[in-house]
């Protein structure tokens, strides 16, 4: 949700702690490029935040920006934090890491504390219990500041109150603003929750198709599943070419977390299938290890070719194309802008391909709409989350494109278990939903 003009907190440092990760310098780089900040880059030693600074300008390609950026390491922390009006920890999903480095803020910063303002980058930690590492009187400053990445392309930005967040909100409120006027995001405020709402639906949806991955290992696994639930469903990217893009291990901490801090309908949609871990503990974790669910060899032709796991029999092979007719009929109704026929060619399909893929939007409709209100956000903040920080068509979106063919809502009743069924109709899910502020069109690809 878009803030209203108001006045802002004045931001002109930062210091980014983790800045040698890809989410640490990306977030500097908006803070310099957006906030036109001094940006202290923090690392474990010099060499890694000058790399961090080198990295963060090739993806601005600005050399106002670069000047702005200065590489430091922990020795000089105390001056760095001393100059600065906003500290940003970026640092690695683990919460002994996130302590040791919030410990080292409130010592630099001491008694100079009263005016600033403390983040934490987190995907899905309690904002609360990381507030509580400050003292007393300086808790209603920290809160959490979640980054999509890429964030030039991703301009979601949740905005994570605490209960101390109360106590004094002016900086809190400031903060959306500043999100909002100066860095140019898209702000949500969501509760401090696990994983907050953005990955609590979007890692959901991936976790379960990587469950059904597994069970359909036989049919192709992967790709497979990829091949049902490609941009033409409303996505940018098939849904494990995400996961591959994010990295196993990430995927892993997030879906954790959310299996061991939650319990609704969906609490077994987060179990995480054993051949992902198997990959994880080879060191196959994704795009960025050069292996993962999906790779590229190069032969020595020069050649390249595309493989995927095969879960079936533990090895990499070939990616299959796929053809499907419910698919193909869609694509053909897309490229010529039908969009009532391509959905009704999903719909009216019996094929198991094109009814795994119509049960898999409708559940990504109904989950994104029970989260949100689980979490005591509006349905307008599901649309936001999933729309500016997955690119994925957003739930209500979705159930306006569906709609134009047929009764949502009976069609879930026809589909869908009684468990999710009930949900819907307990929580009034689908009953007078607001119209989406999207277009679903823009989502909605005419590609595989």
């Amino acid at each position: 949700m878009r803030t209203e003009k108001a006045e802002t907190i004045k931001i002109n440092t930062v210091t980014v702690l983790g800045a040698n990760g890809a989410m640490g310098r990306n977030i500097a780089a908006i803070f310099a490029s957006f906030g036109n900040a001094k940006v202290y880059l923090v690392s474990r030693s010099m060499e890694k935040s000058i790399a961090a600074k080198d990295k963060a300008y090739l993806s601005v390609r600005a050399e106002s920006v670069r000047e702005k950026m200065i590489p430091i390491d922990y020795e000089n922390l105390e001056d760095c934090i001393r100059d600065s009006d906003l500290i940003f920890e970026a640092c690695t999903e683990d919460w002994s890491v996130k302590e040791d480095i919030h410990t080292r803020i409130v010592n630099a910063a001491g008694s100079n504390a009263h005016d600033k303002v403390f983040c934490s980058g987190t995907s899905g930690l309690s904002i609360t219990k990381l507030a509580e590492l400050y003292p007393k009187k300086y808790r209603h400053q920290f809160m959490g500041m979640h980054f999509f990445n890429p964030p030039y392309q991703m301009t979601l930005c949740e905005m994570v109150p605490t209960k101390y967040t109360e106590e004094n909100t002016s900086f809190f409120e400031r903060m959306k603003i500043y999100a909002d006027q100066i860095l140019h995001r898209t702000v949500v405020e969501t509760a401090d929750s696990p994983a907050f709402l953005g990955n609590r639906i979007g890692f959901q949806f991936i976790n379960e198709a990587l469950l059904m991955a597994e069970k359909y290992r036989y049919n192709g696994g992967i790709d497979y599943i990829d091949a049902i639930l490609g941009p033409f469903t409303g996505r940018s990217m098939p849904p494990l070419v995400t996961a591959n893009f994010v990295g196993l291990d990430v995927h892993r901490a997030i879906v954790k977390n959310l299996y061991d801090n939650t319990d609704d309908y969906a609490h077994e949609t987060f179990i995480l299938p054993a051949f992902l871990q198997k990959l994880i503990n080879d060191g196959k974790t994704g795009r960025k290890a050069g292996a993962g669910l999906y790779k590229t060899v190069i032969h020595d032709s020069g050649l390249k070719s595309h493989q995927v796991y095969d879960i079936a029999h533990g090895y990499y092979r070939d990616q299959m194309k796929y053809t499907f007719p419910f698919v193909e009929e869609m694509l053909l109704f897309l490229q010529v802008g039908n969009y009532a026929s391509a959905f009704r060619a999903l719909v009216e399909n019996q094929s198991a391909e094109a009814r795994l893929c119509c049960e898999f939007l409708l559940k990504y409709i109904v989950y994104s709409l029970s989260a949100a209100k689980e979490i005591g956000c509006d349905m307008v903040a599901a649309d936001d989350v999933m729309a500016a920080g997955f690119h994925w068509c957003p739930p209500l979106a979705l159930v306006e494109a569906i709609s134009t063919i047929t009764d949502i809502e009976k069609l879930c009743e026809e589909r869908l278990e009684p468990k999710i069924v009930d949900k819907i109709k307990k929580q009034q899910l689908l009953a007078g939903t607001e119209r989406s502020r999207y277009d679903y069109r823009k989502f909605v690809l005419a590609k595989r």
